[in-house]
């Protein structure tokens, strides 16, 4: 019994700050879609400022405590949303992983080499990476206090639960009695109806980011006594919290902090009771990894795909049918030139960084297979080089021949890559990365400590081979060979890509639905390059340990495989050639900054760190954006003639119909007017030059049939959608460049296909989110009694009429000038839905302007004051309403008429 308190006490410890984490973390997801990976960093960070703060300067704990919770956490919080997150949440899941990775990379380093910096200065602060036995917020040492035999805490423990008890009832207070806590949920249910409210979602991201950083920030504190001061364990400490932010299926802070805190006392139980631990070595200590990954199979969700065109668009190719000279001749070039550089102009040093460069790109050729062309982010690169070169050192040393030693080593590493393959890849996004990391540090904590694979501490010897005549132990014959083989292995991978087995990859890629509705096996395809990638960089690592001459265990650590992927990333990993620009740049970087900026070891990882960052700019890497802008450049360049020598319509359409006329011009009564709009997605145009006002106490219904625009023509009414061309103008006044949520606060509020309300709010929170006095929302519930009898349900629970009731029951209560209704009557029954046009009916008579969508004609038009006919993105006839004549309504539906 005694054994049983003091692991479940001690595991409280540990499950404490694992919640905060995992609050930490499901804060920001939920107002941002964005994981990040660099959580933990943030703590260290903090913990790092905190130790210098009471150690180093000699300020009371308490304080510093305070300035680094409050201050300096939340204010690093507010700076990365402004500056990178903001931008993040608009590019790919890819980019995102790589870019909060490189964050992981780069805080600690930065935090580091500023403690660097101060002690050159005469700043009296502390050595501190690696420190550990630290004080906390305590007394030092702590004090402790005996509960019964074998039973004991201490001080640092009772102030880690009691601050987190605190931290629990706060954020409850928040997230359920306050209006910032009500309109987080409410982003967390659906940010872009949280904008189309009038509520920045800017603004909470920044709010929810300032609180997970300060969560963040805590934790490290108090985390200080227990890791001291190791980036790497802070590291571990975040990626096993975010087992808890899967419980709360990153959406519910109650559910994540009661899951961290299970997970602690889990972890203990576990290690403290599994019998078998004492014959694994490392079992205990991949306890963690192991709740991790099995928390990711079991508890993550996979996301439905069906009807989905594009999950992960590729990027345009702007040299698709160059010559074999444009696409390859620099590469071939440089590849040349770096030849005969070896034998004629580096110096063996150089030559040496310049192997090392080109090893390190056979490695990072791996990320282009997997990322590449399969986008999917493995952090598990490091083991799958490490086993392969093991295998290969522990097979030379029984005196098999170089070849057959890396032949083996690169089958190995491709079967372990399919065993991590397997069981991962049911997942996607963040958990794949997230599991495979989690079986990266299983293989660090168990796999290589097997002794027969690792050979104590000194590893295996790795010879460099000699191939007939040459001998590869002369840096600058190892170049050249190298660079053969890059070459090889980037033509390789340039003819998978255009193979059929290729074009199914990107095919999986881009639309998994789609691939297998075509007949390809998505999981086949998706084990094919886990393994082809895991192989390469068994291949890549054992020509990278020859130019070492040994491996060890440690020596490419699960930690080094995510530099690595910022890296190469960073560069680009769509293309095999800008993997070997990231190889060299990896070599060679570090060796520039320290002969002429620093020597200090923490500035290049910064750098590489911070190199994800350009990924919110260029998500495809900074080596694709170079013929991207060149495209940009010529484009516009063609446009430009194009304009000098005529004046076309801007946007290549014929004007509208001369019909829709009706719709133009000045109008005093005018609510909302669009004036020639143009606008659509990813450069094609939906609508084409579309003109419509909607007036003071009028009902504009606009008629069409599917893919007619009408959808996007309230896009751009409310903001949502920016328009290529044309204006949008409410009262009068130029709202063009408006968002949704400045257009909102204006009084124009859409009403989205479906239902806009926020299902996981009560009916009552609906209500609050637009009509904060309680008097208003009474006078709701006097009108709606039967809204007033469920206020406590959630909304999701409603049916689609009582759903579409809350929607529009608060506008009654204080009308907005602009309705816009794409629409209404979608899956209601007949009575339901002229219930619904009753209520838009009232809306009308109080002085809103509204503009309804509708495809069905027949319910609508017994409402309407004026008709719109859209068609193919156009206005192909508007008046009122008396004057719409069946003939003229099959037209529009059927494209009958000429």
């Amino acid at each position: 019994m005694g054994d049983l308190l003091v692991f479940v006490l001690s595991g409280l410890v540990s499950g404490a700050l694992y919640a905060l984490l995992a609050t930490g973390l499901v804060l920001s997801y939920s107002a941002s879609g964005l994981f990040n990976f660099a959580h933990g960093a943030t703590a260290y960070l903090c913990a790092l400022t905190f130790y210098e703060l009471h150690s180093g300067l000699g300020w009371p704990a308490v304080p510093a405590a305070l300035l680094v919770v409050f201050v300096l956490a939340p204010g690093l919080g507010w700076g990365l949303d402004r500056l990178m997150f903001r931008r993040l949440a608009h590019v790919g899941e890819t980019a995102q992983i790589v870019a909060t990775i490189g964050l992981l990379v780069a805080l600690p380093a930065a935090g580091l080499w500023a403690v660097e910096l101060l002690a050159d200065a005469g700043v009296p602060v502390k050595p501190a990476e690696n420190r550990f036995g630290l004080p906390g917020v305590g007394p030092s040492p702590a004090t402790s206090w005996q509960l019964m035999e074998g039973v004991g805490i201490d001080s640092d423990q009772l102030i880690t639960w009691l601050v987190t008890a605190l931290v629990a009832v706060a954020l409850w207070v928040l997230m359920r009695h306050t209006r910032i806590g009500l309109q987080l949920r409410a982003a967390v249910d659906n940010r872009s109806l949280t904008e189309l409210r009038g509520i920045s979602a800017d603004r909470l991201s920044s709010v929810a980011w300032m609180i997970a950083s300060a969560l963040a920030g805590l934790a490290g504190v108090l985390a200080t006594p227990l890791l001291g001061l190791s980036a790497h364990d802070f590291t571990l400490f975040l990626f096993v919290s975010a087992t808890a932010a899967v419980i709360g299926r990153f959406a519910s802070v109650p559910l994540a902090f009661a899951g961290g805190l299970g997970l602690g006392v889990l972890q203990n139980l576990v290690a403290g009771y599994a019998s078998f631990a004492e014959s694994v070595t490392g079992f205990r200590t991949a306890v963690p990894f192991l709740i991790l990954f099995g928390g990711l199979l079991v508890l993550t969700r996979r996301a439905r795909t069906a009807g989905v065109a594009a999950v992960d668009a590729p990027a345009v190719d702007h040299l698709a049918g160059a010559s074999w000279g444009r696409r390859w001749g620099v590469w071939a070039a440089g590849a040349g030139l770096l030849c005969v550089a070896f034998y004629t102009v580096t110096t063996p040093f150089w030559s040496g960084l310049l192997a090392q460069g080109l090893a390190v790109a056979l490695v990072f050729m791996s990320f282009t297979v997997v990322t590449g062309l399969g986008a999917m982010v493995s952090l598990a690169q490091g083991t799958f080089v490490t086993g392969a070169a093991l295998v290969a050192g522990l097979l030379m040393s029984r005196g098999w021949p170089f070849v057959a030693a890396l032949a083996v080593g690169t089958c190995a590493a491709a079967v372990l890559g399919a065993l991590v393959a397997l069981p991962a890849l049911r997942l996607g996004g963040r958990s794949l990365a997230l599991a495979t990391l989690a079986l990266a540090f299983l293989a660090d904590q168990v796999l290589f400590q097997l002794r027969w694979l690792r050979n104590g501490d000194t590893g295996w010897s790795v010879p460099r081979p000699v191939l007939g005549p040459v001998d590869l132990s002369d840096d600058r014959a190892l170049g050249v060979a190298l660079v053969v083989l890059v070459a090889l292995v980037a033509a390789g991978l340039s003819a998978l890509r255009g193979s059929p087995s290729g074009r199914a990859m990107l095919a999986v890629r881009s639309a998994p639905a789609a691939a297998a509705a075509s007949g390809v096996s998505v999981l086949r395809t998706k084990l094919l390059l886990f393994t082809l990638s895991a192989g390469l960089a068994g291949f890549g690592g054992v020509l990278y340990a020859s130019y070492n001459t040994r491996i060890t265990a440690t020596d490419f650590t699960a930690m080094t495989g995510l530099v690595w992927l910022a890296v190469v990333v960073a560069a680009g990993v769509r293309r095999p050639q800008y993997a070997v620009v990231a190889g060299l740049v990896y070599a060679v970087a570090p060796r520039l900054l320290s002969d002429y900026v620093t020597e200090s070891a923490h500035l290049p990882v910064i750098l590489f760190g911070l190199a994800g960052l350009a990924l919110a700019n260029d998500p495809d890497g900074y080596c694709a954006a170079v013929p991207v802008r060149r495209a940009r450049r010529r484009a516009a360049g063609s446009r430009g003639s194009a304009s000098r020598g005529s004046a076309p319509d801007p946007t290549g359409a014929p004007l509208p119909n001369a019909r829709a006329s009706y719709a133009g011009g000045a109008d005093a009564d005018a609510a909302l007017e669009l004036r020639g709009v143009t606008a659509g997605y990813d450069g094609g145009l939906v609508l084409q030059g579309v003109d419509l006002v909607v007036r003071r106490g009028e009902i504009l219904a606009v008629l069409g049939p599917n893919g007619a625009g009408k959808s996007t023509a309230c896009r751009v009414a409310a903001g949502s959608l920016p328009v290529a061309g044309g204006e949008v103008r409410i009262r009068g006044r130029d709202a063009t460049a408006d968002g949704p949520v400045r257009r909102a606060r204006a009084g124009v509020l859409l009403a989205p296909e479906g239902r806009g309300i926020f299902p996981s709010l009560t009916i009552e929170e609906n209500l609050a989110l637009y009509l904060p006095e309680a008097a208003a929302r009474a006078a709701v519930y006097d009108r709606f009694p039967r809204l007033a009898e469920r206020r406590g349900v959630q909304a999701g629970a409603l049916s689609g009429g009582e759903q579409q009731m809350l929607a529009l029951a608060p506008l009654l209560q204080r009308p907005p000038e602009v309705l816009i209704a794409d629409e209404p009557s979608l899956g209601l029954a007949p009575r339901v839905a002229q219930e619904v046009y009753a209520l838009l009916t009232e809306l009308r008579d109080a002085g809103t302007a509204l503009l309804l969508v509708e495809e069905k004609a027949a319910g609508i038009l017994g409402v309407a004051d004026t008709v719109a006919y859209l068609s193919r993105g156009r206005v192909a006839w508007c008046g009122p309403r008396d004057e719409v004549e069946a003939d003229r309504l099959t037209e529009a539906y059927l494209g009958t008429g000429t």
